[in-house]
């Protein structure tokens, strides 16, 4: 420990008691539990990063681990980039931090000519050209949604190891409910599988498949890859899927040299084949495993904390049953706000009004964010914070480091850091903040920003970001150069770890996944949305919950749930508030009754519209209007339709078609005519509207209570995106 406390081999780094310094108990014991397996149950906001880059920097500095000798894997390339950054940090370089994807490519390329011979196949881009063209050789029609759909079908077989002949099988045992006729799937499958080989070409998941195969077949290959890693660390482990986790067996081998991190009740992608399963088997799987929780939360207020930890005492299930109570290490804050709008259009005005206050209060822009439950939610936000002035980033568009004008940006800046001494444009800069100031001005960054949201300020925000980064990069190294600078910009980018963008953030609650922020809106939590409507089941509604809860858990202090009672202005009130706050949010009452609130506080605002006005619950029925151009209805048609007849039609054809074609199977199993069970202008009318929930399908002309109860569950199961037509369902 003394020798090793005093290495040589990272000059200026911390020894290895410095190391420790700072973590708290728990995170303590998981730094210095470096023999056997770990497994390390780690709360939303608990600091599991910093746990596990202190557990191998302390390793490496006591001289029991080797840099070269550890792999640690996690999901994202942006995860991957920040544990390399922290790494470096404290003195561990040498560690190689990597996604399952990109550890396995590297070992796939080197050993695909002595394993195989050749050089490795291209791997695609994409799936859905090579699907379609499968479809069209099986006689299959597919639309671009089914396209979709069938590909993430073929993905979650692959990963969950399910050749094309097991697909139906597999699908009816894990009760996932298909797109298509799983025979059709099958074929499919199997036909893409066909044409992926004439084509010398692999695609995702074969890369984790193919390093399989080899190191299953080749034990020599096997042996070379187990002498040079001799110690793994998996983060988020709940999302392991059945192939990563044989193939993470087969990077062990006999050892047990293992510390998995992860948290079951953050399990939000089973739809991709991950299962908390691995992690809540691990003692079962190593059963003299060392297990440490981690519980304090240093991320979110007690006010937060208490909500979150209030959801997950309503869960069920396995997951549940290994939930973990949060404890925040935080100041008090403001409480949660819960608000009710009327419609959507007022709930996203609402939103942007109180973002507005925030930015007036001085909080940052970038430490806001939106999280809503489909990306389809979004345009409503990005039109209300436009129209307000905010501006926003949209998470999960192009990569930052792929923008042309970041590329640009990029050149501009090596270019100037070869030649600075000869650049005009570096004369009177006297720092690199300054320097990156002035390269970035000849391509288009300005102290002030343009006005608008359009693609002027997009490409603005991102030179901002260069610019910002610029400022932190030098805070933290005040000795560093252009050179490094740029350096480190490429490290960014061959990781894709993108800096903050200097606008509120509009995100799905998937892709909030491991950020946070200041304040924290979460939309739409209303029934039909969150839980989703096609969440049927016991075990898809808790995931739900979850998701809820991984949204409410990105907020530091200030949080905000709301939803709207009707989607549009003027319709009918019938959505209510999630399920999930009841008990939870103030007047409501639940599952866990009026205790389980306790200290929760808030505001309810009743039927929130643009100002203070309340808006009550309309009880007569207002005269029918044209949807599109608000025109007055008369005629029983245009009224059934719900617009004019001249006004156009936004009628999704696919949708029209599946309705059609289940409409016929119902009405030959009745003996009716297809009129009896819809007309044509009722099928029209809901494939224009696409209803979300019971009480969308409701408004819709046509649609009455016994219609509703006997063919409203197949609907919305067709609007939701399944084919009924030959499942020969039936209520």
């Amino acid at each position: 420990m003394t020798a090793a406390t005093h290495s040589t081999l990272f000059p200026g780094a911390p020894s290895a008691d410095a190391v420790l310094e700072g973590l708290d108990p728990e995170q303590r014991a998981v730094a210095t539990a470096l023999h056997g397996p770990v497994c390390v149950l780690a709360g939303a906001g608990t600091g599991k990063t910093r746990a596990i880059t202190h557990r191998i920097a302390y390793g490496v500095r006591a001289g029991i681990l080797q840099p070269s000798g550890v792999l640690a894997v996690t999901f994202t390339n942006r995860a991957a980039g920040e544990m390399r950054g922290r790494l470096r940090q404290l003195g561990a370089a040498g560690v190689q931090a990597r996604t399952f994807h990109s550890a396995a490519l590297r070992q796939l390329q080197y050993f695909w000519p002595k394993a195989v011979g050749g050089s490795l196949p291209r791997i695609i881009d994409r799936k859905i050209p090579i699907v379609a063209d499968a479809a069209a050789a099986c006689r299959i029609r597919l639309d671009r949604n089914e396209l979709r759909d069938v590909t993430a079908e073929i993905e979650w077989s692959k990963v969950t190891q399910t050749v094309p002949a097991d697909y139906a099988a597999a699908a009816a045992k894990t009760g996932r409910e298909a797109p298509r006729d799983p025979a059709e799937i099958a074929q499919l499958y199997a036909a893409y599988e066909d044409l992926k080989r004439d084509r010398a070409v692999i695609d995702f998941e074969d890369v984790l498949l193919l390093t399989v195969g080899i190191l299953q077949d080749r034990h020599d290959i096997a042996a070379e890859v187990r002498s040079q890693y001799r110690h793994f660390v998996v983060d988020e482990y709940q999302d392991v899927s059945p192939l990563q986790q044989r193939l993470l067996e087969l990077w062990l081998g006999d050892r047990d040299s293992l510390c998995v991190v992860g948290d079951a009740s953050q399990t939000i992608y089973s739809f991709t084949g991950a299962t908390p399963d691995h992690l809540l088997d691990f003692r079962i799987r190593h059963p003299g495993a060392t297990v440490v929780k981690l519980v304090r939360d240093y991320r979110s207020s007690p006010q937060v904390v208490r909500l979150a930890n209030g959801l997950l005492a309503q869960a069920r299930g396995r997951a549940a049953d290994h939930r973990l109570e949060l404890v925040s290490q935080r100041d008090p804050g403001p409480d949660p706000l819960y608000t009710e709008y009327a419609d959507e259009p007022t709930e996203a005005e609402g939103a942007a009004r109180r973002i507005r206050d925030l930015l007036a209060a001085g909080l940052p822009p970038a430490e806001i964010a939106v999280l809503f439950r489909t990306n389809s939610q979004s345009e409503i936000y990005e039109q209300a914070l436009a129209d307000a002035g905010i501006p926003y980033q949209l998470r999960g568009a192009e990569r930052f480091f792929d923008r042309p004008e970041v590329r640009k940006a990029g050149i501009a800046l090596r270019g100037a850091a070869r030649f600075g001494a000869n650049d005009s444009l570096l004369d009177g800069a006297v720092d690199l903040p300054s320097q990156v100031r002035a390269v970035l001005s000849g391509e288009g960054w300005t102290s002030t920003p343009p006005a608008g949201s359009g693609a002027v300020r997009e490409r603005w925000e991102s030179l901002a970001a260069l610019v910002n980064l610029a400022q932190d990069f030098a805070a933290a190294r005040p000795d560093s150069t252009l050179a490094d600078l740029v350096t480190e910009l490429d490290e960014r980018a061959n990781a894709q770890h993108a800096p903050t963008v200097q606008g509120v953030t509009l995100a799905s609650l998937h892709s909030a996944k491991g950020l946070e922020w200041d304040a924290v809106f979460v939309v739409g939590v209303a029934e039909g949305m969150m839980p989703i409507t096609y969440a049927k089941t016991d075990e898809q509604i808790e995931e739900e919950r979850r998701l809820l809860y991984v949204g409410v858990t990105r907020a530091r202090e200030h949080l905000h749930i709301s939803w709207a009672l009707s989607r549009s202005p003027g319709g009918r009130p019938g959505r209510r508030p999630s399920r999930f706050l009841d008990g939870l949010r103030p007047g409501s009452s639940g599952a866990q009754g009026r205790a389980a609130t306790a200290g929760i506080g808030g505001i309810e605002r009743g039927f929130s519209t643009i100002g203070t006005a309340a808006v009550p619950r309309r009880a007569d029925r207002t005269p029918a209007r044209c949807r599109v151009c608000g025109r007055t209805l008369s005629e029983a048609g245009e009224m059934k339709l719900m617009r004019c007849d001249g006004c156009p039609s936004d009628m999704d054809e696919g949708l029209y078609e599946r309705l059609r074609a289940w409409r016929a199977v119902q009405a030959h199993r009745s003996g009716q005519p297809a009129f009896c069970v819809f007309t044509d202008r009722t099928l029209i009318a809901i494939a224009e509207v696409a209803p979300e929930d019971a009480g969308e399908l409701t408004r819709i002309p046509g649609v009455g209570v016994r219609k509703l109860n006997r063919y409203g569950a197949d609907v919305l199961a067709i609007c939701a995106g399944q084919d009924l037509a030959e499942e020969g369902r039936d209520d």
